[in-house]
């Protein structure tokens, strides 16, 4: 406890520090009396109207979230619930996105209702599906997750969709808290003030709800009213820090954290110290943002930070979660499905692909049949893309079955639990360490990452003896670390930030027939090697007890598998991104099909995907022509609808 003290003054100090810092090397203080009295110089105005806002912004705006987030973990009884992890800022998100781009005049005038409009629909959502569930923790977390996902995979595909609008949507979506006058301080002035009022209003009801429905009703508390009520506050909250500084991740479960991790105890204690927390940690977070971009002259999101921060918060709050077991055998049909009839129907639906990719098109007026002649003068653009998307969608899926089977987790997805996330950061470790990277180091530096993050989130879970729902926590984690890095790298505005922008999005155009026929082959061995590991995967679900008894080299085989896994995901992921949801979607679909086997199971994953990918590249490449979607956004914005209702369901 003294020690945390101890670190919360020093990060007063420092925070303080770093801004007189940066302050005065802009402007001496000496003459700052002068300045802001009448501004006259740049430097003056600078200061008077962007450094000194831009501070007072970073401390409101922490405030706002830290305050969001002690709500949202009493409210719920959760200590990763926050805006972020729940869905609500990616939600205010996509609403000002959506508006920027097709309703300008709405945005001029009503910013904040339309951060708040979305804000409250997702929060709406996430809530909806949590009640089904009592509100448990991890339900709340992936629901939340999952519609923030969403969110964010609609808002990329619609700015990379709107090329003329992409660099000023990028950077607000990063947060970014420069400021250029006094009217976003006094407007989050005036709100956070409310927030505050309506709170201590709440207070006393909200602490009793800790001790229980039943109790908190036998003491006179109006359960659904004091849940509304809190919720609105956290939402409102969370979408006007969003509407005025863009997407900061992380800030309410830093700040509530720190808090307890002061020793705090006291519910009311909690509340009360987390927007002071929250301020500090972003005004710390924005200081050095400031120093380092004054020292080397790169600049990047404020938001950026937070969310490096954020990951390992979230891994050292997981152990603290309560959750409920999630069974592996709860979506598997009474009746088993022959092998052989699926590989039927993927050669019934195999004409069908070829037909929509060489045939089928859309000029911008319409959708028209092309001829013969025109669709063979096509073919050596299209036939690569659609080999590409096919092999990286086989063995997405591939790996999200034997993930689900080596765990025993049916939501275990390389997109889930951080292997993709891992592959960017080796994606990015490649471009940064060999400027002249092609397709294959490429493909070595998102393997090689996509292992370790694979080993380090496995690993993790197992030491804590974590539950499967924990697993896909850890996972997300890693991702958040992940996406927070790309985002500082992408700041940097060179040839490197575009091909990380690319890669995240994902698209198959820039396959050519050696990168097609390579990813085919990749696929068609690593199906061939899942083959000779089916009997360590029909063992592994009943337990690692059973497997070992059964004599199943448990280190050498879980060693095997992974690396085998990190190698189809860092292959697939350099085409398709880190988001597509193919390695969750397809081996749920082939379960519920009747392919219940090991062998089974993987080989129709492995088609299913290799079908669906087809199918996205063919709707990113038509959808929106003249411009082309994403390939991996196009397909999470129909992979994570499809998750959030199975979350719906069970």
């Amino acid at each position: 406890m003294r020690v945390a003290w101890l670190v919360s003054g020093g990060s007063v100090l420092t925070a303080t520090a770093l801004f007189f810092l940066v302050a005065t090397q802009q402007l001496p203080l000496s003459d700052w009396p002068r300045a802001w009295s009448e501004a006259r110089t740049i430097n003056e105005i600078i200061l008077v109207s962007g450094m000194l806002p831009r501070a007072a912004v970073a401390i409101l705006a922490g405030a706002a979230l830290g305050l969001s987030g002690a709500l949202l973990q009493q409210l719920l009884r959760n200590p990763i619930a926050d805006p972020s992890t729940l869905g609500i800022s990616a939600g205010a998100q996509l609403a000002i996105v959506i508006a920027t781009l097709f309703y300008p005049d709405v945005v001029d005038g009503s910013r904040t209702s339309v951060a708040l409009f979305g804000a409250g629909v997702a929060a709406a959502i996430v809530f909806a599906l949590g009640w089904r569930a009592s509100f448990e923790p991890v339900t709340m977390i992936v629901s939340g997750l999952l519609v923030g996902v969403t969110s964010a995979a609609v808002s990329a595909a619609l700015t990379l969709a709107q090329g003329e609008y992409l660099m000023s949507l990028v950077t607000w979506n990063g947060g970014s808290l420069s400021q250029q006058d006094w009217a976003v301080t006094n407007a989050l002035s005036v709100e956070l003030f409310v927030a505050c009022a309506l709170t201590a209003l709440l207070i006393r009801p909200l602490l009793l709800l800790g001790l229980g429905d039943s109790s908190a009703r036998s003491l006179g508390v109006n359960l659904k009213g004091v849940r509304l009520g809190v919720a609105t506050i956290a939402t409102m909250l969370a979408g006007v820090v969003a509407a005025n500084v863009g997407l900061i991740s992380f800030v309410g479960l830093a700040a509530a954290a720190f808090v307890r991790g002061c020793g705090v105890r006291r519910r009311w204690a909690i509340i009360a110290l987390s927007p002071l927390a929250g301020g500090i940690f972003l005004w710390l977070c924005d200081g050095l943002v400031q120093a380092v971009a004054g020292a080397t002259g790169e600049t990047f999101p404020t938001g950026s930070v937070t969310a490096l921060v954020g990951g390992p918060i979230l891994l050292w709050l997981l152990p603290k979660v309560r959750t409920l077991s999630v069974s592996a055998q709860s979506n598997r049909p009474a009746v088993r499905v022959p092998l052989s009839k699926g590989i039927m129907v993927f050669f019934a639906v195999l004409p069908i692909i070829v037909a929509f990719a060489y045939f089928l098109a859309n000029t911008g007026q319409g959708w028209v049949f092309l001829s013969l002649s025109d669709a063979a003068e096509l073919a050596p653009l299209r036939w690569p893309r659609l080999i590409a998307a096919a092999g990286a969608g086989g063995l997405l899926a591939l790996t999200g079955a034997i993930l689900q089977r080596l765990t025993g987790n049916p939501m275990a997805s390389p997109e889930v639990i951080g292997v993709s996330g891992g592959a960017g950061l080796g994606f990015a470790a490649a471009l940064s360490l060999v400027p002249t990277a092609g397709p294959y180091t490429l493909v070595i530096g998102a393997a090689t990452g996509g292992f370790c993050a694979m080993v380090a989130v496995l690993a993790f879970a197992l030491r804590q003896n974590m539950p499967a729902g924990k697993l896909l926590l850890a996972g997300i984690a890693v991702s958040s670390l992940s996406s927070s890095v790309l985002a500082v790298l992408m700041a940097a505005g060179d040839q490197r930030a575009w091909q990380i922008l690319a890669w995240i999005g994902g698209t198959a155009s820039a396959a050519t027939p050696a990168t097609a026929i390579f990813l085919a082959l990749l696929a068609v061995t690593v199906l061939g090697l899942a083959m000779t590991m089916i009997r360590w995967l029909t063992l592994f679900p009943l337990g690692i007890p059973t497997a070992k008894s059964l004599g199943v080299p448990v280190g050498v085989s879980r060693a095997l598998i992974l690396a085998l896994c990190g190698l189809a995901t860092g292959a697939a992921s350099v085409l398709v991104g880190p988001l597509s949801f193919v390695g969750l979607i397809a081996p749920h679909i082939a379960i519920r099909a009747g392919f219940i086997t090991a062998r089974d199971h993987l080989v129709a994953s492995f088609l299913l995907g290799s079908i669906i990918m087809a199918f996205a590249d063919f709707g990113s490449r038509t959808l929106t022509f003249p411009y082309e979607l994403p390939l991996g956004l196009f397909a999470a914005m129909v992979g994570a609808p499809y998750l959030v209702w199975l979350v719906g369901r069970r």
